[in-house]
């Protein structure tokens, strides 16, 4: 059963998420290092990882599977949920995928260095509107392709068939 998995400490679209899941009727799980409200919906859960670092990372990375979403800005963790199978979408509305995951932790490795020489100062642009009508438009279609591929992947049965 498709199942979205929300890296949900800084997430900035869990309400975009609730939406999708509610209208979709899907299991979401939200994995944080505390404790956070979440809509009173048996569909909706709330992990609380303590411990390491990336604790919430690993607890996701043990938990997805092939026909599942992820929701991260996170793009180690993104990386690490693309090699297990799963469709991976940035708070932005970025989709993480295999063909350009590469260039992102490349991009991501860059701007680190820029940012310990002190030539960037900044951090990511605040989340606008049309940020989250994209992650909407993704998150959608990222749960019909996998509708899709979980259907075509299901044996066909023909009438008077066992």
């Amino acid at each position: 059963m498709l199942h979205i998995f929300v890296d949900a400490d800084a997430c900035p679209v869990k309400q975009e998420v609730y939406r999708v899941a509610q209208r979709c009727r899907l299991k979401v799980t939200l994995v944080a290092n505390s404790w956070m409200r979440i809509p009173h919906d048996p569909r909706i859960t709330l992990e609380v990882v303590t411990g390491a670092l990336d604790a919430a990372d690993d607890w996701i990375v043990g938990h997805v599977g092939p026909h599942d979403i992820v929701v991260t800005a996170d793009i180690p963790l993104a990386n690490r949920c693309l090699k297990l199978g799963a469709r991976v979408i940035s708070t932005t509305g970025k989709p993480f995928t295999a063909d350009n995951i590469g260039q992102t932790v490349a991009m991501r490795d860059l701007m680190s260095e820029l940012r310990d020489a002190g030539v960037v100062t900044g951090g990511p642009a605040p989340l606008t509107q049309r940020d989250r009508s994209l992650f909407l438009q993704q998150l959608d279609d990222a749960v019909q392709a996998v509708r899709r591929a979980t259907r075509s992947a299901l044996p066909s049965q023909t009438p008077g068939s066992p």
